[in-house]
């Protein structure tokens, strides 16, 4: 399964949205999740399985399938929770 954090540029916050990302699944032993970071406009539909947003790209995010929309992309419980959920809901956990 791969998870992709994606920000306006794919620079800044998809890569620290990322990192904390891979924590969580080294943390959870989800050996089966890679997790990479994009821009939003070169993502597609085929470029994961889980799309990890902040809330303002919210609108740019639809249509590209299972989006998680963060509040907080600082907020390690609320990813922690979404990534929990995402990998539920794909059949991981």
């Amino acid at each position: 399964m791969k998870f992709l954090a994606m920000c306006s540029t794919g620079l800044g916050s998809s890569f620290m949205v990322r990192m904390n990302i891979e924590t969580i699944v080294r943390e959870l032993g989800l050996d089966d999740v890679t997790v990479e970071h994009s821009d939003i406009s070169s993502a597609g539909p085929d470029s994961a399985d889980v799309f990890f947003v902040a809330k303002d790209l919210e609108d740019a995010a639809q249509g590209l399938g299972d989006v998680v929309v963060l509040n907080s992309i600082i907020d390690m419980d609320e990813l922690r929770d979404a990534v929990k959920s995402a990998a539920a809901r794909h059949g991981s956990v």
